[in-house]
């Protein structure tokens, strides 16, 4: 009996030692003979780019986004700008020289040229730029990447957000297709495709590093994607695209110590654009709510200062005389907590949450004036039109 179970115990050992060979060797021996039980190769790769075959089970790898780049890039245009130079004005006009285009730097008494990029969205010929690309210029010039050239008419622009709109008339064009900027996720494959340094079309691909990018200084509205896709002057006003080559946003500005790319770039989304297109061409301007204060955020220090309840919301500092918060009763040193219904945090909210706003309509704020929680009904005023852009650093 007991030399039985010791052969079966070598038998056990050697069995066991050959399935851990064969399973490290070559696991494809074990799959044979399976049938149904095999799981299948699930691809979770949703946009048209070609992948390499891959062991069963594993996701493919992506090597090639040049579907989405061959169907996005006919609609990115290269946009030329230019501006004659006033009397007695220097020629590096600050206006054209913003880090996202000019880099040229003509002679006295000689025309300013400012190079950037657009993005057709309509068969009616409407594109999509930044207000700093075409701010001031006398002249638009528009070159498809089939060679045609055209002269763009400035339907309109919104500085607050640096969108431009511009229509040509030209047969057959090509478009892009509009993507959905609300299911962008940190991490998703994007591309950037635009003409940088007047090189010609170029197409660089990254990631998204970061969603709601704001307080940057750089719009009044900030809602930026964040992407490490290379950007470079002459990108401004071109397409940001995912990986099937849907529109996801405009790019429009780079953090840089040296006017290259450092991976940090940002773009408007797409839903912002496409509003504010809509608006400019419908009413030639883009309406927003206004009441008329100055604020800063409340911090936990002014708080304690003035012995309030709260720890969060917007420090209201100034009114406007005879303006919408004025004469629906707000104050100076009043916190403003919420605008109809919806809370706020910071200036960045309620500057946006006034904006939404419809112009004469009668809006509910939410306040705290000192140990008092009140609210106060304001009709809300438009918001005056800015007739500049933001100056853009370096």
């Amino acid at each position: 009996m007991r030399k039985t179970w010791l052969v079966f115990s070598q038998a056990v050992t050697v069995a066991v030692a050959v399935l851990f060979v064969v399973a490290t060797l070559k696991p494809e021996w074990l799959h044979r003979g399976i049938g149904s039980a095999t799981p299948s190769i699930v691809s979770i790769t949703t946009s048209p780019a070609t992948a390499l075959p891959t062991a069963q089970g594993v996701a493919p790898v992506v090597t090639s986004y040049s579907a989405a780049a061959k169907r996005a890039s006919p609609a990115v245009v290269s946009i030329t700008a230019s501006k004659a130079p006033p009397r007695g004005a220097r020629s590096d006009d600050p206006v054209f020289q913003f880090f996202f285009g000019d880099r040229a730097r003509p002679g006295r008494g000689e025309p300013q040229i400012g190079l950037g990029s657009g993005v057709i969205v309509s068969a009616e010929g409407y594109l999509l730029t930044n207000n700093h690309v075409v701010d001031g210029a006398d002249d638009i010039e528009v070159m498809l990447t089939d060679g045609r050239q055209a002269r763009a008419k400035l339907v309109g622009t919104d500085p607050e957000t640096d969108v431009a709109v511009l229509k040509i008339e030209l047969e057959r064009l090509p478009t892009i297709t509009f993507g959905d900027a609300d299911k962008l996720q940190v991490g998703d494959v994007v591309l950037a495709i635009g003409n940088p340094f007047d090189v010609g079309q170029t197409v660089t691909s990254g990631i998204v590093s970061a969603l709601g990018r704001n307080k940057l200084g750089i719009n009044t509205f900030e809602n930026f994607i964040q992407t490490d896709a290379a950007i470079n002057p002459g990108n401004s006003g071109g397409a940001l695209v995912d990986a099937a080559g849907n529109l996801l946003g405009i790019n429009t500005a780079i953090y840089s110590r040296t006017g290259g790319s450092l991976g940090i770039g940002f773009a408007i989304p797409v839903t912002t654009a496409r509003q504010v297109m809509e608006a400019l061409i419908k009413d030639g301007q883009v309406t927003r709510g206004f009441i008329g204060v100055e604020q800063r955020d409340l911090t936990p220090e002014i708080a304690q200062t003035l012995n309030l309840p709260i720890q969060q919301g917007v420090l209201i500092t100034g009114v406007v005389q005879s303006g919408p918060a004025s004469a629906g009763g707000l104050r100076p040193g009043d916190v403003v907590v919420s605008v109809a219904g919806t809370p706020v945090a910071n200036s960045y909210q309620l500057l946006n949450a006034v904006a939404a706003l419809k112009p004469k309509a009668v809006a509910t704020i939410g306040v705290q004036r000192g140990g008092q929680a009140l609210t106060v009904d304001v009709t809300i005023g438009q918001r005056p039109q800015q007739r500049t852009a933001l100056r853009r650093e370096e």
